[in-house]
């Protein structure tokens, strides 16, 4: 039973640091910068006014993209490694 709660302890404790952790990303040479929680809610987007031309909002919008899924990436990379000591390596569903 101790051990139970000591999991848990060690398990709230982990989930805290992902909930204040924050992670930043740029692409497109900085032109692009989002930030992310270790619980993958973007916190912001910036867009460097430089990156914006109405003439080629494909290639803005690929930036914005390619950003948002390498910061996402790296956050669900974070949330691996604080609970993969907690899971003993083992992949459970939902906790990582």
């Amino acid at each position: 039973m101790k051990m139970m709660r000591q999991l848990q302890q060690q398990m709230e404790k982990a989930q805290e640091e992902l909930r204040i952790a924050t992670l930043e990303v740029v692409s497109g040479g900085g032109a692009v910068k989002v930030v992310i929680t270790g619980e993958q809610h973007i916190e912001s987007i910036e867009i460097d006014s430089a990156a914006i031309n109405p003439d080629d909002a494909d290639l803005l919008a690929d930036m914005i993209t390619v950003a948002v899924n390498e910061a996402i990436d790296q956050s669900q990379e974070l949330a691996k490694q604080k609970l993969r000591g907690l899971t003993g390596g083992l992949n459970i569903p939902g906790l990582t």
